[in-house]
C-alpha cells in the first residue's frame, strides 16, 4: 500500500493551488487498441459496483484502488488478486493521482470528497466519473465545470438515469399549453440512526484524517461512520441529495431547463427520529424559474401509515395537465449491461474518443441538477421553526399546488402521530440567486447567510482553490 511522501504532498498541494500546472502529469494519448487504465476511489458502498462494472467492460483495466479504510481496500485488492489481476493500493488519493499509469478515475466517496477528487484529478490530467450528487455545495459544482474545461478532461456525472432528452421529446405538451407548475416526489422509508451520549470510537482500520478530508476533523458523534454521513451537513446532503437528485434531474430534463432557478424555498423537519441526524426526513422544496414554471419537490422518509399518497410526477399548464413518463435509465450501446455499467461504458467511450458531446451526463448537466439540491438545503438551513398556520400563509403566494403539497405534508405527519398543536416545522426563506454569477442576492441578511453556505470551509491541505 503506497503512502504520500513529502515530495508528493508538496506536489499535490501546489497543483491544488494552481501555481505549478507544469508539474501535472500529462494525459496519455490513447491509441485505438490501448486499454484505458482506471483507478477507483472510495468503495465501501457504490464504488464496489464501479470495480465490478469496469472489470466487465472491454478495453478497460482497473489498475489502482484507493480507500482510507484498509480493510475495505484489502478486500477489493484480494478480489483482483484472486482473478489474477493486479492493482496498486492507496489510502491517500493524492498518491493515486500521481500515478502516471492511471488514465481516469471513478469515485464514490462520501459527498464532501466528490469535488476535491474531481478537481485534483483534472489537474493531474485524468478524466473523472463522479457519483451523484455531483458535489457538496453550490460553489463546488461550478469549480468542477471549470476544472474540466480548463484541463480538457471528460467529467461524467454518475447518475445513470440521465439522458439528454428535452422537454419537447419527453413531455407531450398537447393540450397543456404554457407550463405553470411541475411536480415530482420521492418516498424512501428510513429509520432513525440513533442517538449517542458522546464521541464514538472510529474503527481501527480507518485513517480518519483522510476519511474526513476537507470537513472539520471532529470526534465521531453518531453510531455509524459509514453511510450515516448522508444525514449530517459536514459530509452529506440529506435524502434530497442522496436520492431526490434522481427525480429533480429527470424533471429538469423533461422540462428542458438549462438555467438555474431564480429563487428557492424549503419547508421540512426531522420528525420523530430524535437522533443524531441533521438533515430533514420530510421536506418540500419550491423552485421558481424566470418566466416559469414553479417546480415542487416532495420528500418522505417516514413509513406509509395511511396518510395522503404522493401524486405522480406531472405538469400543469394553462390548458390542462399531464403526467411525466417513468424514468427507467439509459440503454444503448451496451446491450445487456446494467444501467450503471452502461453509463460507465458511455464515460469510457468519451475518454477514448475525447468527444464531450457524446457524454450522457457531462459535468455541467450534473451541476445544473445538483444545484437544486443545494438551493433547497440552504433555504432549509436558514429556516426557523414556524407554526403550520404561518407556513400555510407563506406558501399561499406560490399558488394552490404549493398549498396542496403542504396540506399533504401536514396530513402525512399527522398520520404518524405528530401533534401540530405542539410541533412546528422549519420554514426556510426564499433564497434568491443571481444565475450569471451563482451568488445569492436580494434581502441582505438572507443573502449574506446564504452565500456563507454557498461554499464550504476547507481544512488544509484538502482545499479547492479559487483558480482550479
Amino acid at each position: 500500500m503506497q503512502q504520500v511522501t513529502r515530495r508528493t504532498f508538496l506536489k499535490r498541494g501546489s497543483l491544488a493551488a494552481g501555481v505549478a500546472v507544469g508539474l501535472a502529469p500529462h494525459a496519455r494519448v490513447l491509441g485505438a487498441n490501448d486499454a484505458i487504465r482506471v483507478g477507483v476511489v472510495g468503495f465501501h458502498g457504490q464504488g464496489r459496483g464501479h470495480i465490478r462494472w469496469l472489470r466487465g467492460l472491454p478495453g478497460v483495466r482497473v489498475v489502482a484502488l484507493c480507500d482510507p479504510d484498509r480493510d475495505v481496500l484489502n478486500r477489493e485488492l484480494k478480489v483482483l488478486r484472486d482473478a489474477n489481476e493486479t492493482a496498486e493500493g492507496y489510502s491517500d488519493v493524492r498518491a493515486l493521482l500521481d500515478n502516471k499509469n492511471v488514465d481516469a478515475v471513478t469515485t464514490a466517496t462520501p459527498d464532501h470528497w466528490h469535488a476535491l477528487v474531481t478537481v485534483w484529478a483534472c489537474e493531474a490530467g485524468k478524466d473523472v466519473y463522479v457519483e451523484k450528487p455531483l458535489c457538496h455545495n453550490l460553489w463546488e459544482g461550478r469549480q468542477m465545470v471549470q476544472a474540466a474545461r480548463k484541463h480538457g478532461r471528460m467529467v461524467q456525472f454518475g447518475l445513470q438515469d440521465h439522458s439528454h432528452a428535452t422537454g419537447e421529446t419527453v413531455v407531450t405538451r398537447e393540450g397543456v399549453g404554457k407550463i405553470r407548475v411541475a411536480h415530482t416526489a420521492l418516498f424512501r422509508e428510513r429509520e432513525s440512526i440513533g442517538k449517542v451520549a458522546g464521541p464514538q470510537p472510529v474503527p481501527d482500520s480507518i485513517d480518519y484524517n483522510l476519511w474526513t478530508g476537507p470537513a472539520p476533523l471532529e470526534p465521531l458523534r453518531r453510531k455509524n461512520l459509514h453511510y450515516d454521513w448522508h444525514w449530517v451537513w459536514p459530509t452529506g446532503t440529506g435524502e434530497i441529495g442522496n436520492n431526490g437528485i434522481y427525480q429533480l434531474d429527470a424533471l429538469r430534463l423533461a422540462l428542458g431547463l438549462k438555467t438555474l432557478p431564480r429563487r428557492a424555498m424549503s419547508i421540512g423537519g426531522r420528525f420523530l427520529f430524535n437522533d443524531d441526524g441533521e438533515t430533514p426526513n420530510t421536506q418540500i422544496a419550491l423552485f421558481e424559474y424566470e418566466g416559469g414554471p414553479l417546480v415542487i419537490f416532495e420528500l418522505r422518509n417516514m413509513a406509509d401509515k395511511g396518510g395522503p399518497k404522493l401524486p405522480p410526477a406531472g405538469i400543469r399548464g394553462e390548458g390542462g395537465e399531464a403526467r411525466l413518463p417513468a424514468w427507467s435509465g439509459p440503454t444503448g450501446e451496451t446491450g445487456g449491461f446494467s444501467a450503471h455499467q452502461g453509463h460507465l461504458f458511455n464515460f469510457i467511450k468519451a475518454v477514448r474518443g475525447r468527444n464531450r458531446s457524446e457524454q450522457r451526463a457531462e459535468v455541467l448537466e450534473g451541476h445544473l441538477s445538483t444545484a437544486l439540491v443545494h438551493l433547497a438545503n440552504i433555504s432549509y438551513r436558514l429556516g426557523v421553526q414556524s407554526s403550520p398556520a404561518a407556513i400555510r400563509e407563506r406558501v399561499k403566494d406560490s399558488g394552490p399546488d404549493a398549498v396542496e403539497a403542504f396540506e399533504r405534508f401536514l396530513a402525512h405527519l399527522a398520520a404518524h402521530g405528530v401533534d401540530w398543536s405542539k410541533t412546528e416545522a422549519v420554514l426556510g426563506p426564499w433564497v434568491e440567486l443571481d444565475g450569471a454569477h451563482e451568488e445569492f442576492v436580494g434581502e441582505a441578511a438572507v443573502a449574506s447567510k446564504a452565500n456563507e453556505l454557498r461554499k464550504g470551509h476547507y481544512r488544509e491541505p484538502f482545499v479547492i482553490r479559487e483558480q482550479v
